[in-house]
């Protein structure tokens, strides 16, 4: 079922002119498909504002609709829904004030105040980073070919909409004349065209020239993540603006670190003396190599976690962890010498697996490593 007029402006059946108007106004500013982008919610809203006070803002209609309702209004006209956007927004002269296109409305930029700013079109670019990079941050400089405006290149008014970027058309309905915009196709709504420009310019007085450009990249991306340089793609012509140049990043490959999230998991072989005895290993890590000490009779599996040594949030909640995995090599040939000592230690009480409570098995340590 329809909605009611009233209920839509939010007003009572005995609400004067002057309220409907002013209600009309104040729900076109809020769900302005301006102020709105993208929000279909609002644009809805918008549009039965806009029916609402096509109807009750006019005399007759109003009369017509609080003795029939949306009957008085089936089979044409904005109160049978013909009405598109253009229609809508040819009732901003009377609502807003000053002509419609004539910068009565530019609040919201693109549909009262005549011309429109063209954007230039995107650029992409690949950038690849090691693992220390991406733990820290870092800076990169790029050089980057781009479409810029030509030195002596000028403009002048389009002659078809006269600088307005617009052409109106009015148009006998009937629920009487209605005026409508569109973009001047000519210029593309921006007012200008070409008048002069240099040798070796395109259609649009833009050449190629390439430029280094300076990129910040954050700590914490990943691969695939795309960043974006504002104004760094290639220029609009006349008074546009530049597209942006959008980075994608890609993660090489370490040699002995791996990463998930935020944390970083290294592999540490030992050997069986060392494994028995202790020992102390240098290690890989995102800010150098750090020395770790493995205590005497270190069981194979064994996680240990140096807190801080990760990769830096890209949310900025702190550093993830290095998780160094032991692993205790076992000889795949030994000589006649090792094999006896081994057959001696075979039935000897200290080789026996004896592991104590503390001795975690591989899916309670898989369980904290992600605690």
């Amino acid at each position: 079922m329809k909605e009611d007029y009233y209920e839509i402006l939010g007003l009572s059946k005995d609400a004067s002119a002057a309220e409907i108007k002013k209600a009309y106004r104040k729900k076109a500013l809020k769900y302005h498909p301006d102020k709105n982008p993208g929000d279909t919610e609002a644009e809805e809203m918008f549009k039965k504002s806009a029916e609402a006070y096509e109807v009750l803002g006019n005399q007759e209609k109003r009369a017509k609709y609080d003795r029939f309702g949306h009957q008085a209004f089936e089979g044409g006209g904005f109160g049978g829904g013909g009405m598109n956007m253009d229609d809508i927004f040819s009732q901003f002269g009377d609502i807003f004030g000053g002509g419609f296109g004539g910068g009565g409305f530019s609040g919201f930029g693109g549909f009262g105040g005549g011309q429109r700013r063209a954007k230039g079109s995107n650029l992409r670019i690949r950038v690849s980073l090691n693992l220390e990079e991406i733990a820290n941050g870092c800076e990169k400089k790029i050089k980057v070919k781009r479409k810029v405006q030509a030195s002596g290149t000028t403009y002048k008014t389009c002659s078809t909409c006269k600088g307005t970027g617009q052409v109106t058309r009015v148009t006998n309905t009937i629920l009487g004349r209605m005026q409508t915009a569109s973009p001047c196709t000519t210029c593309g709504g921006s007012g200008q065209m070409i008048d002069k420009k240099p040798e070796g310019s395109d259609a649009q007085g833009l050449v190629m020239q390439e430029e280094t450009v300076s990129i910040k990249i954050p700590a914490g991306v990943e691969d695939g993540m795309q960043l974006k340089v504002s104004g760094k793609g290639n220029d609009a012509p006349g008074n546009g603006i530049p597209g942006d140049l959008l980075v994608a990043i890609e993660e090489k490959e370490h040699a002995t670190l791996q990463r998930e999230g935020d944390n970083l998991h290294y592999d540490l072989y030992i050997s069986y003396s060392e494994a028995a005895l202790g020992t102390s290993k240098e290690i890989d890590t995102v800010t150098g190599k750090v020395r770790i000490k493995i205590e005497e009779g270190v069981q194979s599996g064994k996680i240990l976690r140096l807190r801080g040594k990760g990769i830096s949030s890209i949310n900025g909640y702190g550093k993830g962890d290095l998780l160094v995995h032991v692993n205790v090599w076992t000889p795949k040939t030994l000589s006649r010498e090792q094999k006896e000592f081994f057959e001696r230690m075979a039935d000897d009480e200290n080789f026996q697996p004896n592991p104590e409570k503390n001795d975690k098995s591989f899916f309670e340590k898989v369980k904290d490593m992600f605690s």
